[in-house]
């Protein structure tokens, strides 16, 4: 086995990889249970040398790949779920499903691993070690990542001889119209921000709208806090250690000449630090109930905790930067000067393994990554074409980690 051969097996691949996609794209489902997901996943594993593990929890799929040689496991992912969006591409396999939509290139992430698969059990009896595959439902604000994990992921038995071959590095890909087709890009440290969501109920007294002294309006209370906020971050928040705090919601009120007794507010927290993001929420709630308080009302702020910080391991990073550099070539790899501020679930697999998150370019020649409709757009698409480049770097990644060598 050679490492400059998995391109051209990547490439024979291509009509497997193609076919898989286009049949998830047509069928795409949503959050943790994935049963026409699971079934097309496995499907395509038919026949593989892998030992398959079913999450009860959720649609997840665990596949081991065993090499013939003893050795570490490394991890590597692709989520399945899509989104619950109108698909207005046009494409001859757009979504069947109404309402739901693939729009941000799971489908092409599922198809992609199932061929880095197929890739590298044909080179089993070569492998140094053990290829953990992990087809992830849930990445879309579901936490499938989390529950897997739960699940014992990463609970990987002995090899038959009794020696112990734990997951000691994991790696995942996710493509993204920003960046063109050919190009991948990543960072060490803090990769993609955490992303909590906050409700906020301001609570004051009713009453007619011509007489505003009769009541206690949670409108303005309502106004002052979402203003407040935006203050708190620029003050309380160090610039290089920066956090977004967004208001995407208000709602308050019946008709116009009626003072209502209860404003909502809810928004978005994202951070790239887990010192940051504990920052926000205690100037958050302290913020909120003060500014009430001094007008006579009441709030109740509340968090919910969604994805952590996603932080690549520094030297896993500089491997990944390095190995792509060897596939690619460096004027196609890049590396990110500062994180996205987009959340990824991946962030529970790193928080216990070693890894990195790199992208993928998805936009082909023709159109500019600047201006073609982003991930999670109703009208973004990926150039197929990058998906042999994602199957050889799926493989990569692993026979690297194990220790194989060009």
């Amino acid at each position: 086995m050679t490492l400059d051969t998995l391109r051209a097996e990547a490439i024979d691949l291509q009509g497997d990889t193609v076919a898989l996609r286009r049949s998830l794209h047509q069928r795409p489902e949503l959050g943790n249970e994935l049963p026409v997901t699971r079934e097309l996943v496995l499907e395509s594993l038919e026949g593989l040398p892998l030992d398959l593990t079913l999450h009860q929890t959720t649609s997840g799929i665990s596949a081991l790949l065993t090499g013939g040689k003893p050795g570490p496991t490394v991890l590597l992912r692709g989520d399945m779920d899509a989104l619950p969006l109108h698909e207005d591409t046009g494409l001859d396999f757009s979504s069947k499903s109404e309402g739901c939509m693939h729009a941000c290139g799971h489908d092409t992430h599922t198809a992609m691993l199932s061929s880095a698969a197929k890739v590298l059990s044909a080179h089993r009896d070569e492998l140094p070690g053990r290829v953990l595959f992990m087809f992830q439902p849930g990445e879309e604000g579901h936490h499938g990542a989390k529950f897997m994990l739960e699940e014992g992921l990463l609970d990987v038995p002995p090899l038959a001889d009794g020696t112990e071959s734990p997951v000691t590095g994991a790696f995942a890909l996710h493509i993204t119209s920003t960046l063109p087709t050919g190009m991948v890009a990543t960072r060490g440290g803090a990769c993609m921000a955490s992303a909590d969501q906050f409700y906020i109920r301001v609570h004051g007294a009713g009453g007619h709208a011509s007489e505003p002294f009769r009541t206690i309006d949670p409108i303005p209370i309502a106004c002052e806090i979402v203003q407040a906020l935006q203050l708190m971050i620029t003050r309380r928040i160090d610039v290089f250690d920066p956090a977004v705090v967004t208001v995407g919601r208000i709602h308050a009120g019946t008709v116009n000449n009626i003072i209502p007794p209860l404003a909502e507010i809810e928004g978005t927290i994202r951070t790239v630090s887990e010192s940051t993001r504990a920052k926000v929420h205690e100037h958050l709630k302290r913020v909120v109930t003060s500014i009430a308080e001094a007008h006579g009302a009441t709030a109740e702020p509340e968090i919910v905790l969604g994805y952590p910080v996603t932080s690549n391991h520094d030297q896993f990073a500089e491997f990944t930067l390095d190995s792509a550099t060897q596939v690619l070539g460096s004027q196609n790899v890049h590396r990110l000067p500062n994180p996205i501020m987009g959340a990824e679930d991946f962030s529970y697999v790193l928080n216990e393994v070693p890894g990195t998150m790199m992208f993928l370019g998805g936009t082909g020649p023709g159109r500019d990554p600047r201006t073609a409709p982003a991930n999670h757009s109703n009208l973004v698409t990926f150039d197929e074409a990058a998906m042999p480049i994602g199957v050889e770097l799926y493989a990569q990644m692993a026979l690297r980690h194990l220790g194989v060598q060009a």
